[in-house]
């Protein structure tokens, strides 16, 4: 049997992993990364972020050609089944993969694959080769992921229900698709098979569509959801799921019945902890398979550590590559430590949504004296020029400070948008000011213009 001893030891080899890894082999740390699937990337690259939004690009480009005057001008509209939309996000897969396999070489950190098994608290061994190997470790760093949240009296067997992993293999495209769960990645898919042209049922458990959003937000992506043909049902629970060959019934608690072509379920993840021989080292995840840490992202055994999906929120690529890189700081004891925690949501849906900071409703409760500066995409040169009008940006400000407390935008671009104004946000002091927008030039005609002309708009508020 062989054995090997390492500084750092990495379970899995999604964002977490990537980002913990190379910060601690940047650090002259011995680094090996453990990884069960055949390439590295992770759920991101392989079920979740990646493909999900090159389809979503795909299927956009289909709707800005069947919508737009001037192709009308050449031909007919064009639809495409979803296999054939799929394939460019497999194009985009292989790029991908190949340059997340080169950060690990060019930085000489160990790509193990095969199963990690903790023996004890400085022991894992690696199963699935044809032989077991022993690793020794001196610290170690949990970065397993997710994977879809699956109820056990949902038949997931079945050829037309599918989970958010499971739909990039649907062989075709279905005239009617029921999503269950209308939280990120089922308001995700709701829209992209919206744009494919099938007829979406969205059942939404809550009372509306991300509650976490802004309320003006949340009402304009159930407006436009709405206008792009997706019947959204509120507050509907399951009883049950059946499926035939001919189709989906699903019936709610309320006694509705919907049948449709296929059946999605988007409702919630779980932890990837199972198989990970916790017990040895007194670990017990909680009952969605997460594990809890404290702010430097220490486990209970205080020198392994865990990031990324494994342990919960806000379960984002872009936060899970930062938890790792911030799990591994705490490891070299290097300056760059943060807890992440002012992560902004980036929500492809199309129209795209994100935002950063606080919402109105949590500034009301708060009794904090704010006001808000809109700009309207359908006025700015160019949203025009491009033909992409639907959206808004909104900035919500202290009315007497002028502190910039939270941007919410929705529309074209949106999660490129919003990162200029988190940028303002993370100034100290009187550098985080509605002042920055007026006072700055911005290029024109650019959509981060539409800073200046909301800030404008808010400077027009105050008395």
């Amino acid at each position: 049997m062989a054995e090997h001893h390492y500084d750092v030891v990495v379970i899995g080899a999604g964002p977490s992993g990537e980002g913990a890894a190379m910060n601690a082999a940047k650090h002259s740390k011995r680094v090996a990364i453990i990884e069960d699937k055949p390439t590295v990337g992770g759920n991101c690259t392989h079920w979740g972020t990646i493909p999900s939004k090159a389809l979503r690009h795909s299927v956009k480009q289909i709707i800005t050609f069947n919508t737009n005057q001037m192709f009308r001008d050449i031909g007919e509209p064009r639809w495409f089944s979803f296999p054939r939309v799929l394939q460019n996000a497999q194009k985009v897969i292989g790029k991908q993969v190949k340059l997340r396999t080169q950060f690990y070489s060019r930085n000489r950190v160990d790509l193990i694959n095969g199963r990690a098994v903790f023996v004890d608290k400085h022991r894992l061994e690696i199963r699935g080769n044809k032989s077991i190997e022993t690793i020794h470790f001196k610290q170690a760093i949990i970065a397993t992921g997710s994977r879809p949240y699956l109820p056990p009296d949902v038949d997931f067997r079945h050829h037309r229900i599918y989970n958010s992993d499971s739909i990039l293999n649907l062989s075709h495209t279905p005239r009617t698709l029921i999503i269950y769960g209308a939280g990120v990645i089922g308001s995700e898919y709701a829209s992209i098979f919206a744009g494919l042209g099938v007829k979406v049922d969205l059942i939404n458990p809550g009372s509306r569509l991300l509650s976490f959003l802004d309320d003006e937000i949340s009402d304009a992506l159930s407006y436009h959801l709405r206008n792009n043909g997706v019947l959204v049902r509120h507050n509907e629970q399951y009883e049950s799921v059946k499926g035939d060959d001919h189709g989906v019934v699903l019936s709610l608690q309320s006694g509705k019945k919907i049948r449709g072509d296929a059946f999605l379920w988007c409702n919630g993840r779980s932890g990837n902890t199972e198989n990970l021989g916790l017990e040895s080292i007194g670990l017990t995840p909680n009952s969605r398979g997460q594990l809890a840490v404290d702010e430097h992202y220490r486990t209970e055994v205080e020198h392994i550590y865990a990031a990324g999906d494994v342990i919960g929120w806000p379960s984002l690529a872009s936060a899970a590559y930062d938890q790792g890189r911030a799990a591994s700081s705490d490891i070299t004891q290097d300056e760059y430590f943060r807890f992440v925690d002012d992560v902004p949501t980036g929500i492809y849906t199309i129209p795209e949504i994100s935002s950063v900071g606080k919402t109105e409703r949590e500034l009301t409760e708060a009794k904090v004296p704010y006001d808000v500066g809109q700009a309207f995409f359908k006025d700015l040169a160019r949203a025009q020029i491009t033909g992409e009008a639907v959206g808004m940006l909104k900035i919500l400000f202290h009315r007497e400070t002028r502190e910039i407390l939270g941007i919410h935008c929705f529309g074209d671009q949106a999660a490129e948008i919003v990162h200029i104004g988190q940028a303002i946000m993370n100034q100290e002091g009187e550098a985080n000011s509605l002042n920055y927008f007026i006072n700055t030039t911005f290029n024109y005609p650019t959509m981060a213009e539409a800073y200046r002309v909301a800030a404008l708009n808010g400077l027009n508020r105050i008395f």
